[in-house]
C-alpha cells in the first residue's frame, strides 16, 4: 500500500513511534505545503520585473546563447511567473515544477561560468570619493565593503545569486519528484497528480 506522504517513515524506526502520527497526518503535510508556498510565492515575486517588461532580457539571453531571444525572454518570464503561481497551488505541479527546474540549472550554470568579478564595483574616482569624504555618504559598515572597490560585495552578491539559484531549483526538482503533496490542488481537488 502507498503511502500519500512523501517521506513516511515506518513507526518501529522512530525514537518515539507515538509521534508517528503527527509526523505522517500533520507536520509532513503542513511542511511540504510551506516549503510549495515558499519556493512558488518567491518564483512569483523574482518574475515580477520580467512579466512587467517581457522583452527585457532578449540581448542577455543571446549573449549566452539562447537564440531568438525574442521567443525566450516572453517564454522564460511567463514560465517563471506561470510555474510559481501553479507550484504555489499545487495546480500541475510536476510539469510546473520540473519546467523551472530545468532553468533554474540552466540559472546557477551561468552565475557558475560568468561570475561577477570582472572589476571594482566602483572606478577609481568613486573610491577617492570615499577617501575624501565617504564617512557622510556611507555608514560604517558600507565603507568597510567598498574599500577594495566593492569586490568583496561583489563576491556576496555572487554567492548570493548561486545559493539562491541552488536552492529554487533543488526546491522545484523535490516538487517535480514528488508532487504538491496532501493540501494540493492536484490531490485535494481534482484527485489525480500529473
Amino acid at each position: 500500500m502507498r503511502s500519500h506522504v512523501p517521506f513516511e517513515t515506518p513507526k518501529d524506526r522512530l525514537w518515539l513511534p507515538f509521534m508517528g502520527n503527527f509526523y505522517d497526518r500533520f507536520a509532513q503535510p503542513i511542511g511540504w505545503a510551506v516549503f510549495r508556498l515558499v519556493i512558488g510565492l518567491t518564483l512569483v515575486m523574482e518574475s515580477l520585473p520580467k512579466i512587467a517588461n517581457p522583452m527585457g532580457q532578449i540581448g542577455f539571453l543571446e549573449a549566452i546563447g539562447f537564440h531568438p531571444g525574442w521567443f525566450w525572454s516572453p517564454l522564460l518570464a511567463g514560465a517563471q511567473f506561470l510555474g510559481g503561481v501553479m507550484i504555489a497551488l499545487g495546480l500541475l505541479t510536476r510539469p510546473f515544477a520540473l519546467a523551472n527546474a530545468v532553468t533554474l540549472l540552466v540559472t546557477v550554470w551561468y552565475h557558475v561560468t560568468f561570475p561577477y568579478d570582472g572589476g571594482p564595483f566602483l572606478t577609481e574616482a568613486g573610491i577617492q570619493v570615499l577617501k575624501a569624504g565617504g564617512d557622510a555618504l556611507v555608514t560604517p559598515a558600507g565603507m568597510k565593503r567598498l574599500a577594495d572597490g566593492g569586490m568583496a560585495f561583489l563576491h556576496l552578491v555572487q554567492l548570493k545569486a548561486e545559493l539562491s539559484s541552488l536552492f529554487w531549483a533543488g526546491g522545484c526538482a523535490l516538487f517535480a519528484a514528488f508532487g504538491g503533496g496532501p493540501f494540493s490542488v492536484d490531490r485535494c481537488l481534482l484527485k489525480k497528480e500529473f
